[in-house]
Formats: structure tokens, sequence, C-alpha cells
């Protein structure tokens, strides 16, 4: 028996035999590979071999701090959109919705694209912060899009030279931007969007990342993400919704021959702040309660381009990224004062 009991009693016998698990834990998912099995436990990465001789190896992982949660909807955190409600008639192959969680507590949400080891867009709520990056941090992968029989809890990477093949099967992994000189890993939820320690760390997970041109992100985009927080820290008097995503237009990033993960033509951003500042000057005035922006991915002609949510939701159309319904907010993002308005013309009189 191990010492973390994990892993109780594996037969010796040839691979092609019967192989006993006793007492496996919940959390482990084991899967044929060569002469042998793989296995990831809770915080450790086992491969049992079993060829002319039985070998076996442990490799340990860092401990579990980060969990997720894998369905076929948001039901479960949906409190991350406006009113409740997701973005509507996004397109892409084998989506999957997580629910990232943190320490116990729900963080944000990523609609993923499994086909494409690439996030479609991450949905958090933004807080009012300094702008500071937390370093700390090791990066993360999500169990549950390598096994629907894993119990949601996200885990460090493997300290290993090579990431196992259950893990890279089913997402992006570091080993996919070792070569890809040209792009940076850029969270769709920046940790300059938060404030709590917790809720910065949740963010540097692979299923949160996509691949963007460095000079682009350096310049263009890092530069943008802290206007929109400088803007939101000061005439956001509310909750803002944010909802960040990328169109994708063939190209990806290959290793070993194999084409890895999608590169993003355009990433973009959407917010919607239902409580403002109405005294904000004009030039930041009409940006509220919702805005949106883009920019292209590519070294030059990648110049952030801020426009109205609408026009936002029609550029999209046109790069075949969502359907005619698509949208961003439910209506469109509205005023709270707005829906004040709405009830008290429609509240009956005494």
């Amino acid at each position: 028996m191990t010492a973390t009991g994990a892993l109780d009693y594996i037969s010796t016998r040839p691979f092609t035999h019967h192989i006993e698990f006793l007492h496996l834990q919940r959390c482990a998912i084991c899967r044929p590979h060569n002469c042998g099995i793989i296995c990831i436990y809770c915080g450790r990465v086992t491969m049992h071999l079993f060829c002319p001789c039985l070998l076996s190896f442990s490799l340990l992982a860092a401990s579990t701090l980060v969990s997720a949660s894998v369905f076929n909807s948001f039901k479960d955190c949906s409190h991350f959109f406006y009113m409740h409600i997701p973005p509507g008639g996004m397109r892409g192959s084998n989506l999957r919705w997580v629910c990232q969680k943190y320490a116990d507590k729900l963080r944000y949400v990523t609609l993923y694209d499994s086909s494409r080891r690439l996030p479609l867009y991450s949905a958090y709520i933004f807080q009012k912060s300094d702008g500071k990056r937390r370093m700390d941090t090791p990066w993360m992968y999500e169990p549950q899009l390598v096994s629907s029989d894993e119990t949601g809890s996200m885990r460090a990477l493997p300290l290993t030279e090579v990431t196992l093949p259950l893990i890279e099967d089913s997402q992006a992994v570091l080993e996919d931007y070792t070569d890809a000189v040209e792009y940076k890993r850029a969270p769709l939820n920046p940790d300059q969007h938060q404030s709590e320690p917790d809720d910065k760390s949740s963010t540097y997970t692979l299923t949160n990342v996509v691949p963007l041109i460095t000079s682009f992100l350096d310049t263009s985009w890092k530069p943008y993400l802290n206007i929109i927080r400088r803007r939101l820290n000061n005439f956001c008097h509310g909750k803002s919704f944010m909802v960040t995503g990328v169109t994708v237009s063939g190209g990806t990033l290959r290793r070993d021959n194999r084409d890895r993960l999608a590169i993003p033509k355009h990433i973009w951003l959407a917010y919607c702040c239902p409580r403002f500042d109405h005294n904000s000057p004009y030039e930041v005035r009409f940006m509220f309660p919702g805005y949106g922006g883009y920019a292209l991915n590519e070294q030059s002609d990648h110049s952030v381009v801020e426009v109205p949510l609408k026009t936002l939701e029609s550029f999209l159309k046109s790069q075949a990224h969502g359907d005619s319904d698509l949208t961003l907010f439910y209506k469109g993002c509205v005023s709270e004062n707005t829906f004040r308005k709405r009830r008290e013309l429609t509240s009956d009189p005494l």
C-alpha cells in the first residue's frame, strides 16, 4: 500500500491481464499508455509499466490549490454574468463550460473549445485594483477536460520534463509555448483586474490563456487593460461584468509536427456596469453602462478599437464567431436608472 493511500495494490501480471486497483481515490485518472498505464492522483503523478518487468515511478506535483467544475451549462456559476445570463450564439467545437474555482470559492467562468485547445471567452467580475500582478503562482491545468470522471480539482502542472499525454491530449500545456518565440501566454481574465490574492492566483490556469503576439500584447493589449482598469476604478460604482474572448482564423501553434492549439485572430473585451457615475466627463460617460474593444493579434496594425456593444457584436458576427443572435449581455446591458424608471412607470398608482 502506498503512503498516500491513493494506490493500494497493482497486479504485477502482464498488462493484458486483469489489473486490480483497491480503494482507488476518486480523484485519480488512469489511462492505457504504450505498455502500461499512467495515473494522475490528487497531488501525485504515477506511471505503471507492465513490460517484461514491473517498473513504476512517482513524481511529486504541487499541492491542490484550485478547483474547477466542467458542465454542459453555467447554471452553477451564472452569477458571473449580467442578470445571470451568459453570452448567447457563440460558435465552437466540443465546447466545455468551466466554473473556475480556487480555494473552495468560485472565481470566474470559461467557455473552452477542447478541439482547438483554446478558451473562447472568460467571464468575470472586475475588482478595483492597483494593477499589480502576482508572480508566485504556478500554472494550472484542468483534470476534468481529461476525464469526465474527475471530481473537479484543478491542479498545478506536474513537475516533469514532459507533460503526460493524459493532459496534453485535452488542453494546452506549457510545452506548446516553448518554441513559440513570437507568442506569450495571455490570460483572458487578467490578474490586473482582480484585487484579492486568491482571485489573482486563480487566473493562472491554461484554460484561461491564449497565445498573443508578444509585441501586440506588450504595446497594445496590456495598456488597454490598464485603461479599462482605471476607467472602472474611477467611474463604476457597482459591479462590472466582464467578458473577454477571441476569434480564430485557422492558424495554429505546432509542436512535434502536430497542430496543438489555435492562434487567435482577434482578442476582444466587453464590460457592463449598470451603476456608474452619471456626473463623469462626457468623454467617459458615453462609454457606460457598457462598452467594448477589439484588436488584431498581429505584429503591426494592432491598435485597440473601442466600440459600442452593438458594434462589437456585429463585428464578432462578421468574423463567423457567432450566430445571428449573438449577444454579449442581456438586453445589451441596461443602466440601473433605466430599470428604476421602468419600474416607476409600470407600478400601480395608490
